[in-house]
């Protein structure tokens, strides 16, 4: 990983930080967030039921749903990447920081995206508590941001794909496997995980590119329905 690449992620593990922190983003206590991640959560669920039923492809899926687009906190994994960033470099192969580094950036965009939606269902929907397709499609469309829905899923595709690589590359499962002692012992046990999991997802594919360009085509129909205001935005198909 170059200097600048480096640079990128430190820049995005900042961003990701303050967009995180109830002291610098007041809109994290917005009432409308736990719900909106609940929903969505549940809505990738549903979209992913066909790759869960696979037993080849529901591990990468389990890992997106759990590590990717989680309704989760990753304020452990990334206190351990901005831990060893000066270290990183000699730890990790390239393509394996160049995936964090996609993975911390897409954990920023998503939040930014999703305290944008939840400060606008305030608006829309003030006493209501509850989510459906309707009125998340209506705040998606006030909300709007074409092209940071459109650069949300291009980072998942390449958190997939970075993983996909990085099975090519020799000697990086006896990597991961040797820094399960000195990771715990240093305290970057989700780091480690992050990777371990994400590496032994995309161990079970046959065709990582493939699963990664099916999510891709799907999350951009949906992405389009959604703006268009079609009443089903996430039926099957097109």
């Amino acid at each position: 990983m170059t200097s600048d690449e480096m640079d990128r992620l430190g820049r995005q593990l900042a961003r990701h930080q303050a967009l995180h922190d109830p002291a610098r983003e007041p809109r994290s206590a917005l009432r409308w967030l736990p719900e909106l991640r609940r929903w969505q959560a549940g809505r990738l669920e549903r979209s992913f039921r066909h790759f869960l039923h696979d037993p080849r492809r529901a591990p990468a899926a389990e890992f997106f749903l759990g590590d990717v687009y989680g309704d989760r906190d990753f304020t452990r994994r990334d206190a351990d990447i901005a831990r060893v960033i000066p270290m990183m470099r000699r730890l990790l192969p390239k393509t394996l920081l160049a995936t964090v580094a996609d993975a911390i950036e897409l954990g920023a965009l998503t939040q930014a995206l999703d305290l944008d939606m939840a400060e606008t269902l305030g608006a829309l929907a003030p006493r209501r508590r509850r989510l459906d397709a309707a009125l998340y499609g209506e705040a998606y469309r006030v909300v709007g941001q074409r092209s940071g829905r459109s650069r949300q899923i291009a980072l998942a595709g390449r958190v997939g794909r970075g993983f996909g690589n990085a099975l090519q590359v020799p000697g990086v499962a006896a990597l991961l496997a040797f820094s399960r002692g000195p990771a715990r012992l240093a305290g970057l046990r989700e780091l480690q995980g992050f990777l371990e999991r994400g590496y032994a997802a995309f161990e079970a594919l046959d065709d990582a590119d493939a699963f990664m360009a099916e999510i891709e085509r799907d999350e951009a129909l949906a992405s389009r329905r959604l703006f268009d205001g079609d009443p089903d935005p996430f039926r099957a198909g097109d």
